[in-house]
Formats: C-alpha cells, structure tokens, sequence
C-alpha cells in the first residue's frame, strides 16, 4: 500500500523543521517546499551570517532538514503573490488609516492558496505547515480548533482558510508545546542557539514598519493635523499610515499629559487623539467575512471573540446585518479597537469564522449596537 503523500510548507524555522519530523515518523510521504516571497538569498553572503539573518525564509536550514531526513525539496517563487496579496495589502491598509494583519492574508492568498493548489494540481493528499492549531472532525466535515499550547495557538491567523480545504491540511504541530517542538530540534542536531522565533512582519527588516512604508509609500509622508477629541489643534502628523489607534510613543506632542492616539481619517488626513479611557469600545462593526461552519448566524449569536493577536478572548454577542456584515458588541468594552485588524470568532476551542474590523463604536455615530433585518448572505464566504 502505497503512503500518503504532503507537500509540507518549510520556511526554514524551527517549527516546520520539527514538523517535518514528526510527518516522516508517522510515515508519510513528505515532500518539502519553501516558498519564496521575499528577497533572494545570496548564498555567497548568506554562509558568513547566523541562520536569522539569511533572509525571512531560510533556504539553507529548510535544505539542511530535507537532505537530513531523506526528502525531496524545492523553492517555488511567490514573490509575485506575495506581493501583490500582502505587500500592496499592507501598504494600502495604513495609508486608508487601517492597521492590516500581513500573517492573516499571506496565511490565506499565499502559504495555503499556493500549497493547496499546487498539492492539487500534482495528485498529493495532504498540506502540512508548522502552525500550531488543530484540524478535527466535527458534525459536518472538518473544523479548525487551537494550538493545545495557550500561548503559540496561531488559529487567529488561519481563519481565512476555506472550510473546504481543511479536509486536506494537518498541523503535525497542534497538540504539542513549544517546549516539546524545540526538544526535537534539538535531538535532530539543528542550531537552535542561532535560531529565534519567526518575527511578525517578515519583510519589515528595518525593525520598524514605518521605515519601511517610507521607502514602499513615499506618499505616506503627508503631514496633517494632530486634533483633539473637540476638535482642536494641538499640531502636526507625519501622516496618519504612521499611527494606530492606542500608540502613545512617537506622537511629537508637549501637551503636558498622556495622549493616544484615537483615531485617525483618511478623508481629512486628521489624527484625533485623546486620553487613554477614551480608547475603551463597546463595539464594532466587522464585514469582508470568511465563515467556516456551515451556516451563516442569524440575528443574534453568543461567541468568543479574538480582535488582536495579542489580545485575550472576550465574550461578545454577534448581530447579524442585511448586508452580510456583523455588530460585535462587547460583554465589557475594549481598548484601542482597530479597523483593518482581524476580529476572529470562537465557540471553546473552535473557529467559527471571523472577518476585517470596519468601524469601531468610537471612530463612528453611525454603527448601530442594535440588529436590523436579519438576512445575512447564506455563502460561507461573505465579503
């Protein structure tokens, strides 16, 4: 009987590196990929430099792990996907006065959208990566559930995979710790003094994201008004892709007092700032939906809700909307709210579904806390 075959995603890291492991060990048919989405390595360079600093993905390591546990590896180019997917996405998010999540969309136009279709095109059964979430039965189909290891559960990241993939996808790494996953690391002889955790922005390399919209978006430097939440001048902006909703530091402002930033407008090139219990939110209003069970809540529906990486899950109550978009009003109100991130939505362990913040109930007297007609579009996929 012949084995299952994967086309595993290996960055180079640790993570995928150990996934590879263990994927061998329970005798599947791994093969490996890395797939390019940033600068090229130059391998002359790249052998006087520590593993980190060899470029965001580690050609040279992901190399090292393949020929170590006898697989085939290759590099396919997606730096025009990435580009296009991410890059321009993330660059075009702060300069509407968002504040984009990268990983969410490289997870979901990039590292899964090639893998899968790529195993697809070449009759492989599975996609494996190194995240740690779960994919597990559930009453119809497959569902996506966290990390068993509270503090690296990546399934905020991967909610905008498509419910019909999950079938096809395995997290080798979803019920370990990371504790475990360096342990084999470093039982299969890799550099694990040399090598750090994968940073959050893989193609900001000049340590700060406003660097690099400098050079992306020369246009994001485009001064403006520093106002008050009355309305009154208090001085000027570089321009408002440089700020988010609770960023305190780099404001520039001899005011005497702490001030945040509250919000910041597009259409004016306005940044309202304010006190910090001005940044506390009741609401907010989140469209561009992906839904991975099978149905599209109606009316109103008690979740978990995740609106930040960082941030803890809270207890929500979700309002359905005519157009296909959601009220999330909070149990308890929240800080520095952020449109453009991601507000993922759970039941336990679960991921139901989740989409971009649009509007917060501090940034616009229009978001309704209330739900109108309830005929929200029945696609699992609602943008």
């Amino acid at each position: 009987m012949s084995r299952p075959t994967v086309l595993l995603g290996m960055s180079g890291g640790v993570d995928s590196s150990v996934a590879a492991l263990l994927l061998t060990e329970e005798g599947y048919d791994v093969r490996g990929v890395t797939l390019q989405v940033w600068e090229q390595e130059d391998e002359t360079v790249a052998v006087t430099k520590k593993w980190e600093e060899r470029g965001c993905c580690k050609v040279g390591l992901a190399r090292h792990v393949a020929k170590q546990l006898n697989i085939p590896h290759e590099v396919v180019d997606t730096r025009e996907a990435f580009q296009k997917g991410v890059i321009d996405d993330f660059v075009s998010g702060y300069l509407s006065g968002e504040t984009p999540n990268p990983c969410v969309r490289c997870n979901e136009r990039v590292k899964f959208g090639k893998l899968y279709h790529l195993a697809q095109a070449r009759g492989v059964d599975f996609v494996a990566t190194g995240h740690y979430a779960r994919i597990k039965p559930i009453e119809k189909g497959y569902g996506l559930f966290k990390g068993l290891d509270p503090k690296k559960d990546q399934s905020y990241f991967l909610y905008r995979l498509s419910s019909s993939w999950l079938h096809n996808i395995l997290f080798p790494l979803g019920h370990l710790h990371k504790t475990e996953v360096w342990k084999r690391a470093e039982d299969m002889g890799l550099p694990v003094e040399e090598l750090q955790e994968s940073q959050e922005i893989c193609f900001v390399t000049q340590g700060d994201y406003r660097e690099f919209l400098k050079i992306e978006a020369p246009q994001a430097t485009c001064p403006g008004p520093f106002v008050d939440q009355e309305g009154q001048y208090l001085g000027e902006h570089r321009g408002i892709a440089f700020y988010t909703p609770g960023q305190r530091k780099g404001l520039g402002l001899a005011t005497g007092e702490r001030l945040y930033v509250q919000h910041v407008d597009p259409q004016t090139n306005t940044v309202t700032v304010g006190k910090e219990d001005a940044l506390q939110q009741e609401a907010c209003l989140v469209g561009d939906l992906n839904w991975l069970e099978e149905k599209v809540p109606e009316g109103t529906r008690s979740v978990a809700v995740k609106y930040r990486y960082a941030s803890q899950v809270v207890p929500g109550t979700l309002i359905s909307r005519s157009n296909g978009m959601f009220d999330v009003k909070f149990d308890t109100s929240q800080k520095a709210l952020s449109p453009g991130q991601s507000a993922v939505f759970y039941d336990g362990d679960q991921v139901l579904g989740g989409g971009i913040i649009q509007r917060t109930s501090n940034n616009s007297r229009s978001l309704p806390l209330l739900p109108k007609t309830s005929q929200p579009n029945a696609a699992g996929r609602v943008s």
